[in-house]
């Protein structure tokens, strides 16, 4: 896991500052995969969860009322890992996939919808 960890940080890293410098209150994490009850509350269908269909990453928007919150709940970003092993097994695809994730999930960050993501290529 340390490795793949890796690979999310530098992702992260290797982005601009002006970028970066938006993500203070952003945590990204990473994660084996999703559980069966996280695919349900992420709108995943059960013909979906029993086919075996799962993201490679997800962003969870803080939707705190009071804005001062925001500073103890911040906005959570969740990479995938094993979704990520299992559909790239060369590792120059996985480290570019790894990226590509973490860029489209920074993507809803910044109030991005799936056709912005595919707009600028990273659906």
């Amino acid at each position: 896991m340390s490795r793949f960890k890796a690979i999310v940080r530098d992702a992260v890293e290797g982005l601009p500052a002006s970028i970066r410098e938006h993500l203070d209150n952003v945590v990204i994490d990473v994660e084996d995969e999703p559980t069966v009850e996280f695919l349900r509350e992420a709108g995943f269908t059960e013909e979906e969860i029993e086919a075996g269909e799962m993201p490679l990453g997800y962003f969870i928007p803080f939707d705190g009322i009071d804005a001062g919150d925001l500073l103890d709940n911040p906005d959570r970003i969740v990479i995938f890992k094993r979704p990520h092993e299992e559909d790239f097994p060369d590792p120059a695809e996985l480290v570019h996939e790894i990226r590509k994730t973490v860029i489209h999930e920074i993507g809803h960050h910044f109030g991005w919808d799936e056709r912005d993501m595919e707009a600028y290529g990273l659906d």
